[in-house]
Order: structure tokens, then C-alpha cells, then sequence
């Protein structure tokens, strides 16, 4: 008996994860990306325990273990003057929370997904293809794909749409628009022998400012620094301008201008920035219809100020995986997937907006935001995200 197959749009993180895990699950996999060269061009990413006990149980985490490293602690600091509001010790994460809390560089995770994919028999990658039109019937998806100049077709038993933000395979689910969320987000990466030293310690640093935060926190055995600057700003980009571009230096430089010396420093060791205006969407009733499922950015883009968009992504793929080993029913199994995700996603989501307008406040709302900070102490600061964290039954939620 030939082994089910799915079709997957997109080959991002959830994209390939999803691979894994179903063809772990004994699934045969076709996996699409519309991009012809399969390169990562983000910076760094901070991966929560609920994420790595994931990767662990693929084998994908002992190969980033040359480049991942594991913050002794988040620091949360006041923006004008660096005093510490706040430290959260993340060196009992593993014991905690079951796997480690990690901060790597994108492109090392999606090299290590890459290579594990290669290694899978079962899964076939091909790059500058994009699902371009489907159908879903009671025995399976006709799939459309568009490879250049040429129209493909495809016959699958469910389709995954893990196709990002302004996904295609989502547009047959709602008809709701990209909306701006009047933030953008400004990234690079600095050689680490260019910032203070007190900036390349191995922890996370957050500061929090009046309309707007910084982070930053090394990389790569400590050769890097990754910074991410995320202000509150007042334009209105359309659907198509989600994408990233060349960021202006002395903008940040006006905007951090009467922030402790410490922040304006690192961000002036910057030889050049990429700004990204962050997009948001309401959280959707389903991610399920017949048998194609949305996962990741295209079922519930995140919000930044968790740091939950990969990670979220990747549960996806493990619960994916897991429902679809034991369910012979295939759209019953997507329903299954439905159920354990919804309601989650949905609220990571939210939690993700609700800390964006903490993140920011100004004025007598900041001091007291401080002063709470300053009152919770190392535990009830762990206790907050054992919620999100907590890896020891991801997929049991």
C-alpha cells in the first residue's frame, strides 16, 4: 500500500518542519517554494522551550548546537537610563520547562531543517514552484503548481498551506486584508568586537522605552550581537509593502536620542539596517477545510514581543505529525489539528498585542509598569511563561 502524501506550499521554517514530522509519520511529502534560491536572509531568533523539546525529538537541535546559544537570563532595562527593571535567570530552563531556551541565528535553524530534509527519502523539495490553484474532494486535493512559464499538477491527500504572511492557500479561507500595526521593526546584526563589552554577555537584553524597545542578545558563540529595535511609527504601508528594506540610520538615531548611552552606542556600531513594517491579522475561526490546513504566519501571524512566530510554527508541524499517525481519517485528523491549535494560536496572538502596548507606554503608566516589574522577583517572573514554555506535552494541549 503506497503511503499517504502530502503537499506542503511554502518552505520556511513551518514549511519544512511539517515535512519532517509527517514523513517521520510515514507520509510521502512534496514540498513547494515559490523562491528559487532557498536562502535565509533574517537575523537572529530567540527559541522558546516549547520549540526546542521539537526539534530535539527530529534531531535537528544536536546540529545547531556549534551555533545556538543557551542566555543565562533576560534582563529588562529602563531606556533612559539602563537601570534594570527586571531579570527572569534562564539557566533552569531545561529543568523547568523540559528543553532549553535557546537564541540562534535564522538561517543556521533553516540550514540544519534543510539538511535533515535532504536526508528524508520520503520528502521531495522543489524550489521556484508555487502552489498556484487547488481543490479539495472527499478523496484527496488536485493541486495547481506554477514552475516558471510551466503549469504542474499535483495529487495529494491533503494540502498544507505553510505559504507565510500573505499566503495564497489562506485566501480561499478569508478574505481579510494585511493591517499595519503602526510598529515597525528595525534589524541587524553587529560584529561583536564593535559593541561594548557589557553588551556581549550571554544574556537577552530588553529595553523599554516610550514608543519603543530594543533587543539584543549574541549569536553564533558570541561572535555576533543581534539587535532588533521596534518602534511605533505613523505611516500606512499597502498589502504589498510588508517586505523588508534599506532602514535609515539617523531615523533610529532621532528616536533613541534621549536613551541611556549604553543603547545609543550599540546602535550606532550598526553598519546597516533592515526595517520590516510588522503586519498583523485578527485571529481566524478555523485552520481547516476538507483536507487543507494552514500553519504558522498563514494561519496566525504573530506579533514580535513574545518571540513566538517560529515557534508557534513549529508546534504546528508536531501536532500535524502527531494526528496524522494515528488518524486514518484524514479530514477528521485535520479537524483533530484544528482543535489542539485554535485556541492557543489564538491567544499567543493576543498576548502578543497586549505585551506590545506594555512594551511601550510612556509617561505615569511606564513607572508603574516599572515599579510591578521590579516587585515580581526571579519566580513569579518564570511563572508567567510556564503557560507558553512548558514543553513536557506540547502537543497534549
Amino acid at each position: 500500500m503506497n503511503p499517504p502524501h502530502a503537499v506542503i506550499a511554502g518552505a520556511g521554517i513551518g514549511g519544512l518542519c511539517t515535512a519532517l514530522c509527517l514523513a517521520r509519520a510515514g507520509w510521502r511529502v512534496s514540498l513547494f517554494e515559490k523562491a528559487k534560491v532557498l536562502d535565509e536572509t533574517g537575523a537572529g531568533l530567540q527559541l522558546s522551550p516549547n520549540a526546542s523539546a521539537i526539534l530535539r525529538r527530529l534531531g535537528v537541535l544536536v546540529h545547531l548546537a556549534p551555533f545556538a546559544l543557551a542566555p543565562e537570563a533576560i534582563k529588562i532595562r529602563r531606556a533612559r537610563d539602563g537601570a534594570t527593571l527586571a531579570r527572569m535567570p534562564l539557566d533552569g530552563a531545561e529543568a523547568r520547562w523540559g528543553a532549553p531556551y535557546l537564541a540562534l541565528h535564522r538561517a543556521d535553524l533553516q540550514r540544519a531543517l534543510l539538511e535533515a530534509v535532504a536526508h528524508e527519502d520520503g520528502i521531495r523539495l522543489q524550489a521556484g514552484a508555487a502552489v498556484a490553484g487547488f481543490a479539495s474532494g472527499k478523496d484527496g486535493v488536485a493541486v495547481a503548481i506554477a514552475h516558471g512559464a510551466v503549469r504542474l499538477k499535483e495529487a495529494g491527500d491533503c494540502l498544507i498551506g505553510a505559504d507565510g504572511l500573505r499566503s495564497f492557500v489562506r485566501q480561499r479561507f478569508c478574505d481579510d486584508h494585511l493591517r499595519f500595526s503602526g510598529r515597525t521593526a528595525w534589524r541587524t546584526t553587529i560584529e561583536a568586537d564593535r559593541v561594548p563589552a557589557a553588551m556581549r554577555r550571554q544574556e537577552t537584553n530588553l529595553w523599554l522605552g516610550r514608543k519603543a524597545h530594543l533587543v539584543h542578545y549574541p549569536l553564533r558563540g558570541g561572535t555576533l550581537v543581534n539587535v532588533v529595535a521596534i518602534v511605533d511609527e505613523d505611516f500606512r504601508p499597502d498589502d504589498d509593502e510588508f517586505w523588508s528594506s534599506p532602514g535609515e540610520a539617523k531615523f533610529l538615531e532621532a528616536r533613541f536620542a534621549r536613551w541611556d548611552k549604553t543603547a545609543r552606542d550599540l546602535l550606532r556600531a550598526a553598519a546597516e539596517w533592515r526595517k520590516w513594517p510588522l503586519a498583523d491579522r485578527d485571529p481566524i475561526a478555523r485552520f481547516v477545510s476538507g483536507r487543507v490546513a494552514l500553519i504558522g504566519d498563514a494561519a496566525h501571524p504573530m506579533l514580535p514581543f513574545l518571540a513566538q512566530g517560529a515557534a508557534q510554527a513549529i508546534e504546528d508541524a508536531s501536532v500535524l505529525g502527531e494526528v496524522l499517525a494515528h488518524g486514518k481519517n484524514i479530514e477528521a485528523s485535520l479537524l483533530g489539528y484544528q482543535e489542539a491549535r485554535l485556541a492557543r494560536a489564538a491567544r499567543v496572538q493576543k498576548e502578543s498585542r497586549r505585551q506590545a502596548a506594555i512594551y511601550h507606554l510612556g509617561g505615569p503608566a511606564a513607572l508603574l509598569r516599572d515599579t510591578a516589574l521590579r516587585a515580581l522577583g526571579p519566580e513569579k517572573m518564570l511563572a508567567r511563561y510556564d503557560w507558553l514554555y512548558d514543553a513536557r506535552d506540547v502537543n497534549a494541549r
